[in-house]
């Protein structure tokens, strides 16, 4: 047999006991997580071992996901879609051990060009029998640092399918190539490193799998695990009455066309033991860069979180009751040249209208809507002592999501389709840039009324030491997040800058682009979530307790829902 040969379903026909199927299933995560270690560990960048801005995982010979790391929700359909993409296009025949695969486009990845996607084929006597793969953020792929992208070209490197290493020998042509498209080659490469080793931890811990148990046995254990994935997601829809559900939210704007409402508007079928999703009436692809190819994912990860928060691995099993219908040339399926840098936007917002759609058959399922954006401030510059530009990705700081109906919305935390990112330390910040942060807080009064209170969002002042450039790209200032059965809208995001008078600025919309000297500040504020229930329903125990810790002030209290301290004291 030759070395592309595939394992194909017929291959792994051997039936193995329930003992080995777990040893296999509990095999993968490990592996997966192995990755996920080794890739922080070694990563040169902020973003990926701080804000865990990546994702990697295990794929069968076809590209079906067997298991992926937790972290980014939103990656768990461009990571198969894409190694199909490297399948497709090089033949399965034209794979070869020692071969690493490697892709950023966007229109494969569903993402944007900062996201170079590495895989490296795992061969088992003979046979291509999986892939192990990494998606992480490089800081600088090149393409144009401010203003507002209107398509790919101004975005940076692209690079098509290609092999890396090819039978073990590196392409340094390609090596070279990237290398000088970026502005801080060190880090950008370093990062590349790390994400070949990280790959390699994967195939050498699936390779340790197959000959420990067989190649049969855990082929066959892999089908086993994605047969019960997809019986556990049936078992689940079947809770779900019968029906059509439908609902629309709005984005700000694209950037371009300021104050033009975005519609994202879905449309939810169930029927028994299957969920069509249909996003064909979303907007048409706009000219600014929110455009994204994460349609399909905003499905899968609404979908998990209703039907399978709990199964693992994160296989493709869990999706095959799921149909997404996603047609070409829309926000959430661009077609090139689609500016894409915003991606990870827009798709937010996709869900909790999933959720919003849901809501009136599962109110005890679903939240309400959350602040739905990554708040970004992108800062450049000078360091002032080495003269070294320095590229940092600030914010991340975290918003408040919506109430639930038994209990108040969470604080403070990352938005829904970026899962694990964490937001960058202080002290790191602090000791890497010429920046300080003056103040992370709560945001008073942000978190939606209701008789289950929208979780709250966040400030953070960050004051330049030397003179900056920075850019936001905020979204849900205008359109707030929405409350369910009563509830009260959050407070929408918000973007001010601190000038040196001391004055400050607040700006009507999240998209911003300016120059600080030291001493002045930019101020993000992330939305609270909305509120779950009519406010006069919430006890006045809770009210009392949010207004001690400082949660909602006394005069929101009052206008709200109607309470005072001395009223009730």
């Amino acid at each position: 047999m030759s070395n592309a040969a595939i394992v194909t379903e017929e291959d792994a026909e051997a039936r193995v006991d329930p003992i080995t199927v777990e040893l296999v299933r509990n095999g993968l995560i490990a592996a997966s997580e192995e990755m996920k270690t080794v890739l922080m560990r070694t990563a040169y960048n902020m973003i990926i071992y701080e804000a865990l801005d990546f994702t990697v995982g295990l794929f069968d010979a076809r590209g079906q996901t067997l298991s992926i790391s937790l972290g980014l929700p939103m990656f768990i359909r461009g990571m198969g879609d894409t190694v199909r993409a490297k399948v497709e296009h090089f033949g399965p025949e034209n794979i070869q051990p020692g071969d690493v695969l490697l892709t950023n486009d966007a229109y494969i990845t569903g993402s944007h060009l900062n996201h170079p996607t590495f895989s490296q084929p795992i061969f088992h006597e003979g046979r291509l029998v999986a892939f192990a793969s990494c998606m992480a953020h490089w800081i600088d792929i090149g393409g144009v640092l401010s203003g507002v992208t209107t398509d790919i070209f101004s975005e940076g490197l692209q690079i098509p399918v290609v092999k890396y290493y090819k039978a073990g020998q590196l392409n340094q042509d390609l090596h070279d190539l990237i290398r000088m498209n970026v502005r801080m080659p060190e880090r950008a490469m370093g990062d590349l490193q790390a994400q070949l080793a990280s790959i390699r931890a994967g195939a050498r811990q699936f390779e340790a799998l197959m000959n420990r148990y067989g190649g049969d046995a855990v082929m066959a254990s892999i089908d086993a695990i994605l047969d019960q994935s997809e019986a556990a997601a049936r078992e689940q829809l079947r809770q779900i009455p019968d029906g059509v559900y439908e609902a629309e939210s709005f984005m700000d704007d694209d950037a371009i066309e300021i104050g033009k409402p975005v519609p994202l508007q879905v449309r939810v079928e169930v029927s028994g033991d299957t969920m069509t999703v249909d996003l064909s009436n979303v907007s048409p692809q706009v000219r600014g860069f929110y455009n994204t190819g994460a349609g399909e994912a905003c499905a899968q990860v609404a979908f998990k979180c209703l039907a399978a928060s709990q199964e693992y691995p994160i296989n493709d099993g869990t999706y095959r009751p799921l149909k997404v219908i996603n047609p070409k040339g829309t926000v959430l399926n661009a077609r090139r040249p689609a500016p894409m840098r915003l991606w990870m936007t827009y798709p937010m917002t996709v869900i909790d209208t999933i959720f919003k759609a849901l809501a009136p058959t599962l109110p005890d399922s679903v939240i309400a809507g959350h602040h739905a954006d990554l708040m970004v401030a992108n800062v450049n510059g000078k360091d002032p002592e080495t003269e070294d530009i320095f590229l940092y990705l600030g914010g991340l700081i975290g918003g408040g999501w919506g109430a639930k109906s038994q209990e108040d919305g969470v604080n403070a935390t990352i938005c829904i389709n970026d899962g694990d990112t964490h937001n960058g330390p202080v002290e790191q910040v602090e000791n890497k840039y010429p920046l300080i942060i003056r103040k992370y807080a709560l945001r008073e009064d942000s978190g939606g009324a209701g008789e289950f209170r929208g979780g709250l969002g966040t400030v953070q002042e960050c004051e330049a030491l030397a003179p900056i450039n920075f850019q936001t790209r905020i979204e849900r200032v205008n359109n707030p997040p929405h409350g369910l059965f009563g509830g009260m809208p959050g407070m929408g995001n918000q973007v001010a800058v601190r000038r040196s008078n001391g004055e400050e600025t607040v700006f009507p919309n999240g998209k911003l682009t300016d120059q600080l000297e030291a001493g002045e500040a930019y101020i993000l504020r992330s939305g609270g979530g909305g509120g779950f229930g009519p406010p006069g329903k919430r006890n006045p125990a809770s009210i009392r307790h949010d207004i001690v810790q400082g949660y909602v002030s006394a005069e929101a209290a009052k206008c709200d829902y109607g309470f005072t301290m001395e009223a009730e004291d």
